[in-house]
């Protein structure tokens, strides 16, 4: 762990990332790819020094509230979270100030600040976003060690029914001759409809590689999946799209499951909801993160 200064926190877009790299482990993650330039080894964690207070000073200078996105490029709960508890703090500044949340995460870690997602929720909208990639546990801890399994992931999921809090569910990547299956699908999307969730969002099946996030995958692949670098070698070779064979099948699956069991499932819908800031006690809603 290292600090780094940072004059901002939130993006054009109100998204904010306060760690930069990441200690789940996942095999295909793509924040490892140079282009995001992170120069320190990518467990080495970039903490953003005075991030609350960045935060609290950006938040004030907003003419009106909006939703505020968290998790896309580094989980806001990787392991350093239960230490410094930044992202709690965080939280509780988007709280006080009145805005709402959109936060992605793989982790159940996430429940230790349930009482804060549970009162800006209450205020505003709280969108809690858990990506599921492997319904097998077994599974799950080869391609995403180090973070919790799909089954912890899916309790979240029922803890957020029960509260009243929107989630979605982040249905990607989906390797290739790894868990690009039918019944790896049925599992998640029997998770997503016990647990109610509003939408589910899905780009295809299949993974996206480049440079440094591939050379990782494949070393990993090597490792958990002999030969199977081969196959990908020969079935992709550079490309940055590598679509599992069978796409067409387990889409058609995919879209006429959440049409029967009324979640949401187009991309261009889900974000919209996603940018929706409503204020629940005086009926206004703005459109926000854009």
């Amino acid at each position: 762990m290292h600090y780094a200064d940072y004059k901002t926190i939130l993006s054009p877009k109100n998204g904010m990332n306060i760690y930069r790299g990441c200690t789940h482990g996942c095999i295909y993650c793509d924040s490892r790819s140079t282009c995001y330039q992170i120069k320190h080894d990518f467990e080495d964690i970039e903490v953003k020094n005075n991030a609350v207070a960045i935060l609290e000073s950006q938040l004030a200078r907003k003419r009106l509230p909006c939703m505020i996105g968290t998790g896309g490029m580094c989980d806001p709960y990787i392991h350093l979270e239960k230490e410094l508890r930044l992202t709690r703090q965080c939280l509780e500044v988007i709280e006080r100030n009145g805005f709402g949340l959109a936060i992605q995460t793989k982790s159940a870690r996430i429940l230790q600040d349930i009482d804060i997602l549970k009162a800006i929720n209450e205020r505003t909208k709280c969108v809690v976003q858990i990506t599921l990639t492997a319904f097998d546990d077994e599974l799950c801890r080869i391609i995403e060690p180090d973070v919790s399994p799909a089954s912890e992931r899916f309790s979240v999921l029922e803890t957020m029914r029960d509260m009243e809090i929107p989630t979605v569910v982040w249905l990607n990547p989906v390797l290739p001759f790894i868990n690009d299956t039918e019944e790896n699908l049925l599992g998640i999307l029997d998770y997503c409809v016990r647990a109610k969730v509003k939408g589910i969002l899905c780009f295809g099946f299949g993974t996206t590689m480049r440079e440094g996030s591939r050379d990782y995958f494949y070393s990993k692949l090597d490792e958990h999946f002999p030969g199977l670098k081969q196959r990908y070698v020969q079935e992709f070779g550079n490309k940055y799209e590598c679509r599992s064979p069978n796409n067409s099948h387990l889409m058609n699956i995919f879209r006429s499951e959440c049409k029967r069991h009324g979640m949401l499932f187009e991309v261009d819908e889900i974000f919209e909801y996603l940018r929706k800031y409503e204020r629940k006690d005086r009926q206004m809603s703005l459109l926000s993160f854009d």
